[in-house]
């Protein structure tokens, strides 16, 4: 700026001189010190289910063009539109540049730039119950930005913790910007990298508990040294720590340059958040494995090769089961060659479970004989997870007779037993307890072994780049979250949604009672997206839609760990390791929601159209337990004064403020109250319970929830 000034100094014109004077004094002003960057960079999201009207803006459904247009007029198969933003992104002078033009409507998807007002709801995709009164995990498909926009109102100051992984930016083309790939040759790859990351990071600072919670975010060398300024920036009063992770043992190529076996996780501490120590390290795994409690219970299921009945004929007989009360009843002879298993009568009220179909397609086969079962039952070393026959999954388990030898000499210890009748066994505990080291060296950490081997035994045939090994979350959770039972954790980049399973496997140790949300967008891979396009299809197309992140991968995924069911229909093979290990088809007591984020039509809002949009949105902001209100009318289309779950309740018309208020059930936490008068709000308020927390609606009930409008 020195050298500015010296030519400002030479220029004759006094005026211009002046002038520039003044304008390098404000631009001084504005100046920013430590990590500069563009950050106005444009980010367009396409709204595939949002259907084209008078008004709105659309682009073309190919992503390789960046033409943005306000829709005139709409005329069968034919829009008029206005060209506002040029095929290269830049946009249009309107008192210079008007163009018209007429598109097909086929061609065109509605669209939305950062900095335009949209209007979100929810709409539900899919539900897993297993949880009895649990509160529901959420999965979200949606643009991040916009979720995390709708987040501000039903958890701003509520998230625990924050995990996510977001793109590494390494130029490989494995991340978009503004529906474009940004590659290593783009000279703004890091400043829109930075211009992305940004946005979505101040958002989830409003988010986090202010007194006490944490921020994980993974990174490799690309850009760590980036990242790691921006959360200075962002978190200027928060203590940062960085993580050395090794999670790739056998190293990953870099052409000339060092192999890479690490990655790096950058922790942002909010308030008071601090970990708490335990007995492992994380640095020397023969410590970690010595430190371990937990025992195997090994799968009924005989697995591998010799897991078919020719194998062992004596293995296959029936086990009767009590499908009311979920138990082991007795088990079968073995079935000799000859005999048909459908002429095996089951004792009354019972149900035969036979040895499941071998991968290889031939009959299985059970890991132990039926007199060895018998006695394991007898000993309480065999037991029966949760059950649903009609999904016919029946998830046994027992003690090895390895085990059973450490059982009877007191090497591992008896602890009582469960309802079930089977016992609870654990290892003497290793009472040192030490300060985790910042650098990691832990075998379940393997991000090949147990992140991309584990998800391929859930979705097999389905690839997903390098996921995250589950006991690497896992336990990068445990030390913030171990005594945090009923903890939020938000993962804004879900990718195979690992996060969820991790959560789920620290509530199953602790029966805890943590929440996760996640979101992730529907993005196509690369290869799969050429294939697609070579077929003449595009995003919006139900094959394409079909493909994307959230339905081929995260769903499923979810959907296979909390039931236990792999995407092919049967039980997913293998057990949990390390801290906690039982048969992985035994699945999780745990309920899930699976949620898409729309876009509302402003005109219904006005209408007063729009509560079914953003019911989920209210449930979630009460605690995501029980049951949805998702209507404001009863079922005879009479609009109804108020509704109330054991949970929430929303005062539709504050003329029955008081019934309602008599009526509330002591176990409510949150009140809605539809209102556009402070004062009566105010006063409802004051009688309400002082543990319920009072909640204003606007009678046009979207324009509580109008996001994006700031940029």
């Amino acid at each position: 700026m020195a050298d500015v000034d010296d030519l400002i100094a030479r220029i004759g014109d006094p005026g211009l001189r002046g002038h520039l004077e003044d304008a390098v004094a404000e631009l001084r002003k504005t100046r920013s010190y430590g990590l500069v960057f563009e950050r106005h960079i444009p980010e367009t999201v396409r709204l595939h289910d949002h259907p084209i009207r008078r008004g709105i803006k659309v682009t073309k459904r190919s992503t390789e063009d960046k033409s943005m247009y306000i829709v005139e007029n709409i005329s069968g198969e034919s829009v008029k539109v206005r060209l506002v933003r040029k095929p290269d992104g830049t946009m249009v002078n309107p008192a210079h540049e008007v163009e018209h033009l007429t598109l097909a409507l086929d061609q065109l998807t509605a669209a939305a730039e950062f900095g335009d007002p949209v209007h979100p709801g929810l709409k539900q995709v899919d539900s897993i119950s297993r949880g009895g009164n649990r509160p529901s995990h959420v999965v979200i498909k949606g643009e991040n930005y916009h979720v995390l926009e709708a987040l501000r109102f039903t958890h701003a100051g509520k998230v625990d913790c924050i995990y996510i992984d977001p793109p590494y930016n390494t130029g490989a083309r494995d991340w978009k910007y503004d529906n474009d790939y940004v590659d290593e040759h783009d000279s703004y790859r890091h400043s829109k990298w930075l211009a992305y990351m940004e946005r979505r990071l101040k958002i989830a600072k409003d988010l986090l508990n202010p007194d006490d919670s944490v921020m994980f975010v993974t990174i490799d060398e690309n850009e760590l040294h980036r990242l790691g300024l921006l959360l200075s920036q962002l978190f200027r009063t928060s203590r940062i720590q960085m993580i050395t992770s090794a999670v790739y043992p056998k190293g990953a190529s870099l052409g000339r340059d060092f192999a890479r076996v690490d990655e790096q996780i950058l922790v942002v501490y909010i308030g008071d958040a601090a970990i708490t120590p335990e007995v492992r390290d994380m640095l020397d795994d023969r410590k970690n494995a010595a430190a371990s409690t937990s025992v195997k219970w090994s799968s009924l299921i005989r697995g591998g090769a010799k897991g078919i009945r020719t194998d062992s004929p004596g293995a296959y007989y029936p086990v009767f089961i009590d499908p009311e009360q979920g138990t082991i009843h007795s088990f079968g002879e073995a079935l000799p060659w000859e005999d048909d298993r459908g002429d095996i009568e089951p004792p009354d009220g019972m149900i035969a479970v036979w040895p499941p179909q071998h991968p290889s397609g031939v009959e299985g086969r059970w890991g132990i004989g039926p007199e060895t079962a018998r006695e394991l039952l007898e000993l309480g070393a065999l037991r029966l997870g949760r059950i649903d026959v009609e999904a016919k999954r029946f998830p046994f388990s027992y003690l090895s007779s390895g085990i059973m030898k450490k059982v009877e000499s007191g090497e591992i210890l008896t602890l009582g037993r469960k309802p079930d009748g089977s016992l609870i066994v654990r290892y003497p505990e290793n009472t040192k307890i030490t300060i985790p080291k910042t650098m990691w060296k832990m075998q379940s950490h393997n991000a090949g072994e147990y992140g991309s081997k584990l998800l391929s035994a859930m979705l097999p045939g389905r690839k997903f780049p390098f996921p995250k090994s589950l006991y690497a979350v896992e336990d990068t959770l445990r030390f913030f979250l171990n005594d945090k039972p009923n903890a939020v954790v938000l993962d804004f980049f879900a990718g195979s949604g690992t996060t969820l399973h991790a959560v789920a496997r620290l509530n199953h140790q602790d029966d805890g009672h943590r929440q996760s949300i996640l979101v992730t967008n529907n993005e196509v891979s690369v290869s799969e997206s050429k294939q697609l396009r070579l077929r003449g299809l595009g995003p919006g197309d139900e094959e394409w839609e079909a493909l994307g992140i959230f339905e081929h991968i995260t769903r499923p995924r979810v959907v296979a760990a909390v039931t236990g069911i792999a995407s092919n229909g049967q039980p997913v093979e293998g057990d949990y390791k390390f801290v906690d290990e039982f048969p992985i088809a035994e699945g999780f007591e745990e309920n899930v929601e699976f949620f898409a984020l729309t876009y509302e039509d402003p005109g219904k809002v006005e209408l007063d159209m729009a509560f079914k949009a953003i019911a989920r949105l209210l449930w979630m902001r009460a605690g995501a337990v029980g049951p949805i209100l998702k209507e404001r009318s009863d079922s005879s289309g009479a609009p109804l004064p108020h509704a109330t779950t054991n949970r929430y309740g929303i005062l539709f018309n504050t003329d029955s403020w008081r019934s309602f208020v008599a009526q509330l059930p002591t176990s409510v936490t949150t009140v809605f109250v539809v209102t556009d008068s402070t004062t009566l709000f105010s006063q409802i308020a004051t009688e309400l319970p002082t543990d319920v927390e009072p909640v204003r609606l606007y009678e046009t009930y979207l324009s509580a929830f109008a996001i994006n409008a700031h940029g």
